[in-house]
C-alpha cells in the first residue's frame, strides 16, 4: 500500500464519490454516511504519511512515476516533501469537517453535494502531490469543476454571477501558466519539475515566465488587484464551499509559487520580488480597511483572507531580498517557514470563521451584521468558539494566527524595517475589523426577536468547531512538530534562492 500511498489518497475520495452518487436522492442518509466514511478513511490513510515521510531526508519522497502520454512525454509522477505533507493533512482533515458540517444543512440533492466535495478533495490532494508540470496543470484546472458545481447549485441568490466570475478569473490566469509550461516543454522536452528547475534560461525568458506564473497563482491566492472574485464567491457559496475555498484552495496559489516561480525562474523572481512584496503590503494594509466597512459577515472574512494570505506571499518573496542582497539565509529561512505556517494556520482559522458564520446563517438565514446583536446571551458556547477564532484571526499569541505572522514580520525586519512596519500594521487593522465584528454580533442587548429564539450549537456543530479550535490552539502553543515537518523542505527552497541561472 505504501508504494502507492499518494495515488490511494488522490483516487479514494474520487472513486468513493461514485457510490455516493448511486445512493441517489431517494437515500440521502446512505449518501451522507458513505461520504463521511470515505472522508474519514482518506484522513486515516493520510496519517500514514507522518511515519512514512522522513523530514530529515532531503528531496521528494514516496515517489511514483508512470508514463502517461508517451507522445508528449507526460508522466503520472507523484511525490511529497514536508510542505506537501502538511497541506495534504490539512485537506483531508477539512474534508471530514465540511461533510459533518453539511449533514443536516444540505437537503437539496445531498448525494450530489457530498460527491462533489469528495471529488474536490481528491483533486486538491493531486495538486499537492504532482511532480509533473502537465499533471499539476490537469489537477489545478479540474478543481474548478466541483467548486463551480458547489457554488452554482447550492449557492445564494447571485450564485450564477459569482460562479462565472470565479471560473473566468481562475481559468484566465491558468491560460498564462499553460503557455509558460508549453514553452518550457518545447525547450526541455519534458514536463518533469525537477528537470525544468535545472533548465538554463536567460533573464528575458525567465521574466516572461515569471509573469505567466504570477498571473496564474496571484488569482488563486488571491493577490491585489485580481482578488475581486473571492468576496463574491464566498458570499454566494454554501458554508462547506466557503470553508474549502478559504482553508485549502487559496493555499494552492502560494504552493504554486514554491513549485514553479522559485526553482524555475529564480533570477526573475528576485528581479521582480519588489512587485510581489508591494502587492502583498497593499493586501495586508488596504484590504484590511476594506474589510472594516463590510456589512456582510462573509464578505468581511473573505477580505480578511486576502489580507492574511498577503503574509504568505510576503514571506516567500522577502526571502529573495535576504538571500540575494544580504546573504542572510537564517532570516530568509524564518520568513519562508513563517509563510508556510501561515498557510496552514489560515486554513484552520478561516475555515473556522466561515463555519461560525454558517452556524448563524442556518438559524437566522441572514449574513448581515446589523441583523444580529446579543447572540452570546442565547448561544454562550457558540460565543466561546467565535471569540477564540476571532482572537486567532487577530493574531493573538497562543493561537496559530500569531506564529506565522510573527515569523514573517521578524524576517521582514531583517530585510527592511519599513516593510516590517507595514506588515505589523495588519495586527492593528485585523484587530479592528475582527473585534468590531464580534462586538456587533455577540455583545449588547438582543434587538432582533428572532435572535432570542436561536438555540446554542448542537453536537454536530460542536465536533466541527471543537476540531478547528483544538488545531488552532495546538499550533499556537506548540508549533514545533509542524515546523520540523517542513524544515528540510524550507532549507532546500532557501538554497534554491541563491542559485543564479544568468
Amino acid at each position: 500500500m505504501f508504494n502507492h500511498l499518494l495515488s490511494l489518497l488522490i483516487w479514494l475520495p474520487i472513486v468513493g464519490a461514485v457510490p455516493v452518487l448511486l445512493a441517489g436522492s431517494g437515500r440521502p442518509n446512505a449518501a451522507r454516511w458513505i461520504s463521511l466514511l470515505m472522508a474519514i478513511l482518506t484522513f486515516a490513510i493520510s496519517l500514514f504519511l507522518i511515519p512514512q515521510y522522513h523530514p530529515d531526508v532531503a528531496g521528494m519522497q514516496l515517489v511514483e512515476s508512470h508514463l502517461w502520454i508517451e507522445s508528449l512525454n507526460v508522466h503520472y509522477s507523484l511525490g511529497v516533501d514536508g510542505i506537501s505533507v502538511a497541506l495534504i493533512l490539512l485537506t483531508t482533515f477539512v474534508g471530514i469537517l465540511v461533510i459533518v458540517g453539511a449533514w443536516e444543512v444540505i437537503q437539496d440533492k445531498p448525494h450530489q453535494y457530498m460527491a462533489a466535495m469528495l471529488v474536490l478533495e481528491g483533486l486538491m490532494i493531486g495538486v499537492f502531490c504532482a511532480t509533473d508540470a502537465l499533471l499539476f496543470y490537469v489537477f489545478f484546472e479540474a478543481m474548478l469543476i466541483p467548486m463551480f458545481i458547489l457554488i452554482g447549485i447550492w449557492g445564494g441568490p447571485r450564485r450564477v454571477y459569482a460562479t462565472l466570475k470565479f471560473f473566468i478569473y481562475t481559468f484566465f490566469g491558468s491560460i498564462f501558466m499553460l503557455v509558460g509550461l508549453i514553452y518550457l516543454y518545447l525547450k526541455a522536452g519534458t514536463w518533469d519539475l525537477h528537470t525544468l528547475a535545472a533548465l538554463p534560461l536567460s533573464l528575458t525568458e525567465q521574466s516572461w515566465l515569471f509573469f505567466a506564473f504570477l498571473i496564474a497563482f496571484a488569482v488563486k491566492v488571491p493577490m491585489v488587484p485580481v482578488h475581486t472574485w473571492l468576496p463574491d464567491a464566498h458570499v454566494e457559496a454554501p458554508t462547506g464551499g466557503s470553508v474549502v475555498l478559504a482553508a485549502v484552495m487559496l493555499k494552492i496559489g502560494g504552493y504554486g509559487f514554491l513549485r514553479f516561480s522559485l526553482p524555475i525562474v529564480p533570477d526573475a523572481s528576485h528581479h521582480f520580488a519588489w512587485v510581489v512584496i508591494l502587492l502583498s503590503l497593499i493586501a495586508v494594509v488596504y484590504i484590511g480597511y476594506v474589510a472594516l466597512v463590510q456589512e456582510d459577515m462573509k464578505k468581511l472574512v473573505a477580505y480578511s483572507s486576502v489580507a492574511h494570505m498577503g503574509f504568505v506571499t510576503l514571506g516567500i518573496f522577502i526571502a529573495f531580498m535576504l538571500v540575494r542582497e544580504q546573504g542572510n539565509t537564517d532570516a530568509a529561512r524564518l520568513g519562508m517557514q513563517g509563510a508556510m505556517v501561515q498557510m496552514i494556520s489560515h486554513g484552520f482559522v478561516s475555515g473556522a470563521m466561515f463555519s461560525c458564520i454558517g452556524v448563524l446563517y442556518d438559524r437566522l438565514h441572514t449574513r448581515l451584521i446589523k441583523d444580529y446583536g446579543g447572540v452570546i446571551n442565547v448561544m454562550p458556547w457558540f460565543g466561546f468558539f467565535y471569540v477564540l477564532f476571532a482572537m486567532a484571526n487577530c493574531g493573538l499569541p497562543g493561537t496559530s494566527g500569531f506564529v506565522g505572522e510573527f515569523m514573517v514580520i521578524l524576517s521582514s525586519f531583517s530585510a527592511n524595517p519599513w516593510i516590517a512596519l507595514f506588515a505589523a500594521f495588519t495586527l492593528i487593522i485585523g484587530a479592528a475589523y475582527t473585534l468590531y465584528l464580534v462586538k456587533r454580533v455577540l455583545w449588547g442587548e438582543i434587538t432582533n426577536p428572532h435572535v432570542a429564539e436561536m438555540k446554542d450549537i448542537n453536537g454536530r456543530e460542536w465536533i466541527v468547531l471543537g476540531s478547528f479550535a483544538a488545531l488552532t490552539l495546538l499550533i499556537g502553543i506548540w508549533p514545533e512538530p509542524l515546523t520540523h515537518l517542513m524544515d528540510n523542505s524550507v532549507n532546500q527552497l532557501v538554497q534554491v534562492l541563491a542559485i543564479h541561472k544568468v
